[in-house]
């Protein structure tokens, strides 16, 4: 039975090491991104709404179809 009080306290200690090195680590700012905010603006595409291109493609064929004549 003293076994597993061994076991447990050391478990606990150990859960506090791993409790304490992972709040350094987040307040150091190790897990701070500094990479992908200067790479997402090149990705902010706006999304066009779907009736915009149908209005758009209907406007280059009117101008297609008038050109032809």
């Amino acid at each position: 039975m003293s076994v597993i009080y061994l076991l447990i306290s050391i478990s606990i200690i150990v859960a506090i090491a791993f409790l304490y090195a992972f709040l350094r680590a987040v307040k150091t700012g190790q897990y701070d991104d500094d990479y992908t905010p200067s790479v997402r603006m090149l990705f902010d595409d706006e999304l066009v709404k779907s009736g915009e291109r149908e209005e758009e493609s209907g406007e280059k064929r009117k101008k297609n179809i008038e050109n032809r004549k």
